[in-house]
């Protein structure tokens, strides 16, 4: 649904479904991302902890599991799709 909202609003993007990694390991997703030069949407702790240490990524948003309306978090997908380059969200954490 999230990836609907925001195709709707013409925001290229890809899913794990999308690019196979559906049930891949956090570090495929953080390859394919860094490879492909996109951001991680993600509710995946993980990810926090993988930033953490100071693996390269070009962005994380994080939103912590059903803590947002499916609307809010494509609204707040949306505005910062809008706001910051790609150069601004290299190795940043975005916290919807």
């Amino acid at each position: 649904m999230i990836a609907d909202g925001l195709r709707r609003r013409h925001i290229d993007l890809t899913t794990a479904v999308d690019t196979g990694l559906l049930g891949a390991s956090d570090e495929s997703h953080l390859a394919f991302a860094n490879h492909e030069q996109r951001i991680i949407v993600t509710s995946d702790s993980d990810f926090l902890r993988l930033h953490s240490e100071g693996r390269q990524h070009p962005g994380i948003v994080y939103c912590h599991q059903q803590s947002r309306s499916v609307g809010e978090i494509i609204r707040r997908l949306a505005f910062i799709w809008e706001v910051l380059e790609a150069d601004e969200m290299h190795n940043r954490i975005e916290f919807l």
